[in-house]
């Protein structure tokens, strides 16, 4: 893979995760209810947003990316596990396509 196309795949990523960082740590009513039906412990979502805010600046400065891929594999993993296990099985081909993305990113 092109090394300009593998660093823009990481911004994609990168934009992605503060997206969804930032989403988390508002917390709207339909993620606190999304949070509480899975059994996740309450103001979970705003832990889960901070990493996912700090996986996106980790994946953003080429110096820290490995870091960011190490944060971003487990928390798309479990997203896909957890959607997975709630039969949302079209919800979580976004996040299979995910851990995708985060091989070129590894190499960027």
């Amino acid at each position: 893979m092109l090394p300009g196309i593998s660093h823009l795949v990481a911004d994609a990523v990168s934009l992605l995760f503060a997206v969804a960082g930032i989403i988390n740590l508002i917390g709207p009513a339909r993620v606190r209810v999304i949070y509480r039906f899975w059994h996740y412990p309450r103001g979970f979502y705003r832990i889960v947003g901070a990493v996912e805010l700090f996986t996106a600046l980790f994946l953003i400065v080429p110096e820290l990316r490995i870091w960011g891929v190490a944060l971003a594999g487990p928390i798309a993993f479990v997203s896909v596990v957890t959607l997975l296990n709630h039969r949302q099985y079209l919800w979580s081909l976004p996040g299979m396509l995910l851990l995708m993305a985060l091989v070129p990113v590894s190499i960027a």
